[in-house]
């Protein structure tokens, strides 16, 4: 028998310490199955840096319960690992003020999708346990050993991916998610312009409001793509903002919603659907082809500094 359950309650403090051990250890073979170096104890601070960029590594340590000690450790080691950046505060030269890297925001929608596999997985082992804490636990361990965490988290990875796709219309409360993508990928490439804010933050009064239309792609009830059209003058609309997940790309969402993009259009009585690109997308271009856009014969002014490629598709 296991000597910590002849033990008793006596020795709940070594039985959660031993589980805390084996869940650490899942949690390092599950980063690499999604391809990620990372630590499991760099979660919280790269997290919640992600989330509140800008901030100071003692207000990390306030936030999430750690020592000062163990927050600076782990920020060293993600400033080593080019996933953050310190800056001086521009107030306090003796504060150093903590964001993401460029390689940092390529790792972090792989980490969120990674995360909410996790996170699904965890809530359906919790809720297979009952109420006591002692048989909860002792049911909890049974359960990893007859199938460990990581191979629940597969199960759910798969579950995810083999998920039909639904295209929806933007509705009330979806704002967080159309901004989050679209954040993402631009932040990766470039810099969020006043044009990316004003569209981001308040998209029904810059884009549904004037007469045009926002797009998403779910899977298992989670927003994993968007795109926008930007009603234009002359019958034309502007395709903008379209933006998927790196977790699920590969799997043909961009190009559904760029079909279901254009046959809008055609639904609105458009004539015309024109996009902004930059030529460093290769990607995004040869999607933009494919959906039958050709090169722009005399560029239009825009309000993006990327804006180096522009594009049209006429519709009959």
């Amino acid at each position: 028998m296991d000597f910590l359950q002849q033990l008793g309650p006596v020795a709940l403090g070594s039985r959660l310490r031993r589980l805390s051990e084996y869940l650490t250890g899942e949690a390092a073979g599950i980063y690499a199955d999604y391809g990620l170096s990372f630590q499991p104890r760099w979660y919280p601070v790269f997290y919640l840096v992600a989330h509140q960029p800008g901030i100071a590594s003692n207000e990390v340590a306030e936030q999430i319960g750690h020592t000062h000690a163990s927050v600076s450790q782990i920020v060293k080691e993600l400033v080593r690992h080019d996933l953050l950046a310190m800056t001086p505060d521009a107030h306090d030269q003796r504060r150093r003020l903590l964001a993401l890297t460029p390689h940092g925001h390529e790792v972090l929608p792989q980490l969120r999708a990674q995360t909410d596999d996790v996170r699904r997985s965890m809530q359906a082992l919790l809720a297979e346990n009952e109420a006591n804490l002692w048989q909860a636990l002792e049911s909890f361990e049974q359960q990893l050993q007859r199938q460990p965490l990581r191979s629940r988290v597969a199960v759910a990875r798969a579950q995810r991916q083999a998920a039909p796709v639904r295209l929806r219309d933007f509705r009330p409360g979806d704002q967080p998610a159309f901004r989050q993508l679209n954040v993402d990928w631009i932040a990766r490439y470039f810099q969020l312009e006043p044009a990316d804010l004003k569209a981001l933050d308040h998209p029904e009064e810059y884009i549904l409001e004037p007469g045009g239309c926002i797009l998403l792609a779910e899977v298992a009830g989670q927003v994993v793509g968007t795109c926008a059209l930007l009603k234009m003058e002359n019958d034309s609309y502007e395709l903008a903002k379209m933006a998927v997940s790196p977790a699920v790309q590969g799997q043909n969402i961009g190009y559904q919603l760029g079909q279901a993009a254009v046959q809008r259009v055609r639904e609105l009585g458009g004539r015309r659907v024109y996009l902004e690109s930059n030529s460093k997308l290769a990607p995004a271009l040869s999607l933009y082809r494919k959906l039958g856009f050709q090169p722009l014969a005399q560029p239009l002014p825009s309000p993006y500094a990327r804006a180096d490629v522009q594009m049209e598709l006429l519709l009959a």
